[in-house]
């Protein structure tokens, strides 16, 4: 099922009817963001969006909303397009379980076709517009973004693959965010520590499974590019860069070479970010370019982000509950049954669970907070019944209004960390966290009255099954 690249990917969405080709005319600013907006406002099964005629370039071609539904995201897994929402995280789980996936390293790679050393213009190579009216700036924010370990260079875990803001500061200049709770933060310390720039590679217009990988809130050693292996259920090709020794993902469309300047600070944003908010301007890294790759005609892939559902939404939530499920099962392997941490990238997670004893689910929503992405994310965690279908918020509701008890279930841990781009931390990247026990008390908590639960009728569930396959 694997894609050969981003154009690969892209063609299967068009046979499937789920990539939509505007043909007419479009200003970069605002009709892009705002057709991109628009199409999310349409529900959970909309096409992906290729705009081919884009007034003042030439033969560019920008791809929007690539992952913008569940439909595409199963088609990222290579599965039905009309495969249902837990079918996709359970499937993904089942992917993950098949990490590490060893790698494919190839000698070229597509992009080689143009390469670029001198007078370096991203103004020219990329088609440049800004997403929400208050960004600072042109923003490229679905790249991947490569770098490795200084201290341990040659653990292929420790590079990293992730996925972070990039303002373009200049010609052959961008800012970037590193997140602390994210790796490229460590890689970046070290390099200044030891008074070194820090070698990067930005890769834009991916195969899917890698931009899945790398917005998946791995352990620090394990391979974004392993895990894309994993999820495509084959070994991920990758390349050598030519300036350092970091690999490139196999199909990108545009690669840009180049290295984070240690010490070097300048002021970026603000943003239009994930949270619906605004994050505002801050000191920031900046990335020097020194190399660029590309295809003739490269595809430029941009993502949409604002108020959510976007496109990030569906491209991070079933990444971002499978490392969460998978943790806890660590933890606790006979009790946790799924996990739903797709709302706001995680800042909300809902968890499915047995209970062995009173207090437990309480104890399992707290261990979530201490998972790498609990962490910087998790702000507020509700347990539930093994019964109740974490992914069906009327369920989850029903068990907030008669399980959760506001005396007894609400725990409130404070001053905890998240990241700073939560618009209600103070100071920003501190705030209380909360885990809500929605679940029915055991022994020996014995408050309520929850002895009398209504039965389903018999064979519902034969009947599910049933209608599902009679609706496709």
């Amino acid at each position: 099922m694997a894609y050969k690249d981003f154009r690969d990917f892209l063609a299967t969405l068009e046979k499937e009817g789920q990539l939509l080709t505007i043909k007419d005319e479009v200003k970069p600013e605002p009709d892009i963001a705002a057709a991109t907006k628009a199409m999310s406002k349409l529900g959970s099964e909309t096409p992906a969006m290729l705009f081919d005629n884009i007034y003042g370039y030439t033969n560019a071609k920008v791809a929007m909303n690539v992952m913008g539904s569940w439909p595409n995201h199963a088609l990222m897994m290579g599965m039905p397009k009309n495969t249902p929402l837990k079918e996709q995280f359970f499937e993904f789980a089942r992917r993950y379980d098949q990490f590490p996936m060893p790698v494919q390293r190839e000698e070229t790679a597509p992009f080689h076709e143009v390469e670029i050393t001198e007078n370096i213009n991203l103004f020219d190579i990329l088609p440049l517009f800004r997403l929400n009216q208050g960004d600072g700036g042109f923003y490229i924010d679905k790249a991947c973004v490569i770098s490795r370990d200084l201290d341990d260079p040659e653990h292929f875990g420790k590079q990293n693959v992730g996925i972070y803001r990039m303002q373009v500061k200049g010609k052959d200049r961008l800012g970037i965010q590193p997140v602390p709770q994210h790796d490229i933060a460590i890689h970046l310390r070290q390099a200044e520590e030891r008074g070194e720039n820090l070698p990067v590679v930005i890769a834009l217009g991916n195969e899917p499974a890698i931009t899945t990988a790398a917005a998946t809130p791995l352990h620090y050693d394990q391979s974004e590019y392993e895990m894309a292996g994993a999820i495509q259920g084959e070994p991920y090709r990758i390349v050598k860069a030519k300036d350092s020794d970091l690999d490139i993902p196999w199909g990108a469309e545009v690669v840009l070479e180049g290295e984070l300047l240690a010490g070097v600070r300048e002021f970026e944003g603000p943003f239009g970010e994930f949270t619906g908010h605004y994050s505002g301007g801050r000191s920031m890294p900046v990335i020097k370019i020194n190399r660029v790759y590309h295809r003739q005609n490269p595809i430029f892939e941009h993502l949409y982000i604002g108020m959510p559902w976007t496109e990030t939404d569906y491209m991070i939530g079933i990444n971002t509950s499978v490392p969460l499920y998978q943790q806890l099962k660590e933890a606790f392997p006979n009790e946790i049954q799924a996990v739903n941490a797709m709302y706001t990238h995680g800042l909300v997670a809902i968890i499915s669970t047995k209970r062995r004893y009173g207090g437990f689910a309480k104890a399992v929503g707290m261990r979530a907070l201490t998972t790498p992405h609990g962490l910087g994310y998790c702000k507020l965690v509700i347990v539930v019944d093994e019964d109740v279908d974490p992914f069906n918020l009327p369920q989850v509701m029903w068990a907030l209004s008669t399980k959760m008890h506001p005396k007894h279930d609400a725990v409130i841990i404070p001053d905890l960390s998240v990241l700073a781009l939560d618009p209600g931390s103070l100071p920003s990247g501190i705030t209380h966290k909360m885990v809500l026990d929605a679940t029915t008390p055991v022994a020996p908590e014995t408050r309520g009255h929850y002895s009398q639960p209504l039965d389903s009728p018999l064979n519902v569930e034969k009947w599910e099954q049933r209608l599902r396959e009679l609706l496709r």
